[in-house]
């Protein structure tokens, strides 16, 4: 294993492994040498660079005079840091009430609309259904569910079953004869 790790470091030039920095991998690096200049143009860039710093420097300035005079005017006013930390905690408090108030209105509203629309889709479908119900296909359908319930369900007898009628029997019996007729036969007491 040492000899693997010997191995990678004399291998600069390797592919770094996942996660690792590619630039650590290959070791410090130089900055690029700067492009060829004139001994002009370095000049106005050293100008440059100077002025640069004394703007910043002043700006920090300014900025530091800025909050002392900031810090003065708070103090003179009472406001302290505590006063602040308040005053920011009560404002975010109501900035989050008053959000939490607008997504409740929201959602009230939200339910008001889904309530409207369920009721207005139940309704149509009941007039869809209504409407199926009452054209002539279903009515012709029905009048032969009608029919065929009728002839399927045994008519109640109002007698003793033990008593027939003296005109005959009540059941009938199909005998089939060999050539495929049949006939009707009925039983007698």
């Amino acid at each position: 294993m040492e000899d693997a790790e010997k191995g990678s470091q004399q291998h600069p030039d390797s592919a770094p492994e996942v996660g690792e920095d590619a630039v650590t991998s290959v070791g410090p690096s130089a900055p690029p040498p700067p492009p060829a200049m004139t001994e002009e143009e370095q000049q106005e860039l050293q100008e440059e660079l100077v002025k640069v710093e004394d703007e910043i420097l002043t700006l920090s300035q300014v900025l530091s005079a800025k909050e002392k005079q900031l810090a003065d005017i708070k103090r003179k006013l009472g406001i302290t840091p505590l006063n602040e930390l308040k005053q920011n905690f009560t404002k975010t408090w109501q900035e989050v009430t008053t959000s939490t108030a607008r997504t409740s209105e929201t959602l009230s509203q939200a339910g008001l609309k889904a309530t409207a629309a369920f009721s207005n889709v139940g309704s149509a479908i009941t007039r869809k259904l209504e409407d199926v119900r009452n054209a002539p296909t279903f009515k012709s359908f029905e009048e032969k569910v009608e029919t065929l319930k009728t002839k399927m369900t045994p008519s109640a007898s109002t007698g003793d079953p033990d008593q027939q009628d003296s005109d005959g029997p009540t059941t009938k019996t199909l005998i089939s004869q060999p050539d495929g007729s049949a006939t009707q036969e009925t039983p007698m007491n």
